[in-house]
């Protein structure tokens, strides 16, 4: 759910980019920058990975702040894939040039942004208590493992795969419920 806050916020970057951006930097930036530089080691590619990240928002903030989604949620699910995104792409040994309707493809998929699904996830974390949200953020969102969780947390590495897999089972539970049975088979959660 949006805080009144978060809804100013992309009031802003609707109206004035130019203050409405840097305002979320503010407020966002160092958890954003952490996310992307789990992901990204250089700090050109996070930096740029980031003004993607900003480039998005601005871009969605009219849906977004119709959505009433967690902004925050919104915010870290994009901003890992875009770093994900990018480090393939930079992995990628590209011998040939792609065909030009490729691109136009790959463009349209990375404009969509992350499907509903990711974002009810995403709120679904957002929504767990402490510290099982800041071991799901660290975990899947920073992609640390269970000791580095562990060691920054300092809590047994044991007791974090514990709540990691209760807390999936849980989230698995309430995606089945507000989904539909159709999402809940396989891995999805």
């Amino acid at each position: 759910m949006q805080t009144a806050e978060d809804r100013e916020l992309l009031q802003s970057i609707r109206q004035d980019p130019q203050t409405g951006l840097p305002r979320l930097l503010e407020q966002y930036g160092g958890l954003l920058h952490g996310v992307v530089r789990h992901i990204l080691p250089d700090e050109r590619d996070v930096e740029e990975c980031l003004a993607d990240v900003l480039v998005q928002c601005w871009r969605q903030a009219q849906a977004l702040a119709r959505k009433d989604g967690c902004l925050k949620a919104w915010l870290i699910v994009t901003a890992r894939n875009k770093a994900i995104d990018q480090y393939r792409r930079q992995r990628r040994d590209v011998t040939a040039p792609l065909p030009e309707d490729f691109e136009l493809l790959a463009g349209e998929l990375e404009a969509a942004g992350p499907s509903e699904a990711e974002e009810v996830i995403a709120q679904l974390v957002e929504e767990l208590p402490p510290p099982d949200r800041e071991i799901f953020l660290r975990r899947y969102y920073g992609l640390q493992s269970s000791r580095e969780i562990a060691r920054a947390l300092g809590m047994e590495e044991h007791n974090v795969n514990v709540r990691l897999s209760r807390g999936r089972a849980r989230l698995k539970q309430q995606f089945v419920q507000r989904f539909g049975k159709e999402y809940g088979h396989g891995k999805c959660v």
